[in-house]
């Protein structure tokens, strides 16, 4: 069995990768190495991406997974962007990321946004291929739902007339930016083996 390091200690992520690639021993970079912590000094989300998963394969010589996602709100010039985690200060503040989004936005009638992920790979032999994920939502006008995390309850998905955070996880998961990413990883890696 093949190993995949994931750079991220992030236990739902873990998990997903752990159920979408049963033929794989996939491997927290916690375990391997000891306070893995890489700045995300890039201006995108394939620059983050590839930042942490080559310092990840370099720190540990074996194939590493990285991913970096967030907001993009059309309106706001692509805001929250790389940001989007930190947007309304570094202590990561869900809400107050929501309500700075919101008070940004103001009653503009533009709300187009997307959700991005992009996933790095990053080999032993420092090969890099990236995976990219979008979905295309608009941005409501106060939250809406209760489950899901981040952005999620600003989110309006117009297919399924509902907020990501409207939505039960399974729901989210089917049709979610890091869902499309991660099958065009599953395909690479299968078309590999």
């Amino acid at each position: 069995m093949k190993d995949i390091v994931i750079a991220s200690n992030n236990k739902g992520k873990l998990n997903d990768f752990k159920v979408i690639f049963p033929n794989f021993n996939i491997i927290p970079i916690s375990d391997l190495v000891e306070d893995f912590d890489v700045e995300e000094t890039g201006t995108t989300f394939e620059e983050n991406a590839k930042l942490k998963s080559e310092a990840g394969a370099q720190a540990v010589n074996k194939t590493v997974i990285a991913d970096d996602s967030g907001l993009e709100v059309t309106a706001l010039n692509g805001e929250p962007g790389v940001y989007s985690a930190r947007y309304a200060g570094s202590e990561k503040d869900d809400d107050a990321n929501i309500e700075k989004v919101l008070d940004k936005l103001g009653n503009d009638t533009n709300r187009e946004a997307r959700f991005v992920c992009v996933i790095s790979m990053t080999t032993a032999e420092g090969e890099t291929k990236q995976f990219r994920g979008e979905l295309t939502g608009e941005i409501t006008l106060n939250k809406i739902g209760e489950e899901g995390f981040g952005y999620d309850p600003i989110f309006y998905v117009t297919e399924k007339n509902k907020t990501l955070a409207q939505m039960p996880a399974e729901d989210k998961n089917e049709i979610s930016h890091r869902k499309k990413a991660i099958a065009q990883l599953q395909s690479y890696l299968e078309g590999e083996n």
